[in-house]
């Protein structure tokens, strides 16, 4: 059990790595746009509201793959499971919330750093 909760942890942690990453490259490429936004009059708040949006429609997708994968392969291995049924709706539902926290932390980071972004730079750098 030590184990498997090591792995999971350890599977956390790359996931968070993960969305961080995408989420990071997907803003320093839309810089200039974003630039262009705050040039335009966009608020910090609306900036953020873009990028955090973003990502946590991207870990909804994958939230809704990996819940279907989940109960799909949660009856083959109904006999390795000791505790909880193939499909306990407590358990799926403590890991997506789990999962939807670690994302949105990790999408807060970059949408803070566009936040900041100055336009006067980001319009001159092109």
């Amino acid at each position: 059990m030590t184990l498997l909760s090591a792995f999971a942890g350890i599977a956390l942690v790359l996931a968070l790595a993960g969305v961080y990453g995408v989420m990071s490259y997907s803003v320093a490429l839309r810089t200039r746009e974003i630039g262009v936004r705050v040039a335009l009059g966009g608020q910090a708040r609306d900036i953020a509201s873009l990028v955090i949006r973003h990502g946590m429609r991207l870990a909804a997708i994958g939230l809704a793959i990996g819940l279907s994968g989940a109960l799909a392969l949660g009856r083959v291995m109904s006999g390795l499971l000791f505790g909880v049924t193939p499909a306990d709706p407590i358990a799926l539902a403590g890991a997506a919330a789990l999962v939807t926290v670690v994302a949105f932390g990790a999408c807060y980071l970059p949408a803070r750093r566009a936040m900041r972004i100055d336009p006067i730079v980001a319009l001159r750098n092109e």
